[in-house]
């Protein structure tokens, strides 16, 4: 896929978001509504190809809403970056359930590496932003955390930026 037209994303999991587990909350539901935005304004800027890191949270977010996008634009792509092929293995199954159902609509899958070890989530989000001109991140200015540093390894590396404040 091509860097100049590929958008990644990073966001914070349910504890760091101020609803938690409860997506019907008005808040939850304005970003996603400004996800939706982001995304599109994102597609009329030429981006086509989507990575999204699959974790719980803000993650699966994005994935529905370029899901989404896609239905609307079929054009659009969407790859699961995974960093470890048992990512999921400990999350409550009804969230398994929800992630698989995303998966099974992803055009492409990548396993960054076979096994946890301390730093494959960093691995995965290096892969994603390694190959992005765009990073779209729900971030809630804490500093610290995996967001944090998916920001600053963007910047660094001069990818452009989006914040969206959960």
């Amino acid at each position: 896929m091509d860097p100049r037209t590929t958008c990644c994303f990073s966001g914070h999991r349910p504890p760091r978001l101020p609803w938690g587990e409860d997506e019907s909350h008005p808040r939850c539901q304005a970003l996603k509504a400004r996800l939706d935005q982001a995304l599109e304004q994102a597609y009329a800027r030429g981006f086509r190809h989507f990575l999204c890191g699959m974790a719980q949270g803000a993650d699966l977010y994005f994935c529905e809403a370029v899901l989404a996008l896609r239905r609307a634009h079929p054009d659009v792509t969407l790859e699961a970056a995974i960093p470890y092929e048992d990512q999921a293995g400990h999350w409550p199954p009804a969230d398994q359930a929800r992630r698989l159902a995303l998966l099974d609509q992803c055009d492409l899958e990548t396993v960054v590496q076979h096994s946890y070890s301390p730093g494959c989530l960093h691995r995965r989000n290096r892969y994603m932003v390694d190959r992005s001109a765009l990073l779209i991140a729900v971030y809630d200015g804490i500093p610290q955390g995996g967001t944090l540093n998916t920001l600053a390894y963007a910047m660094r590396r001069g990818v452009e930026t989006f914040v969206l404040e959960p």
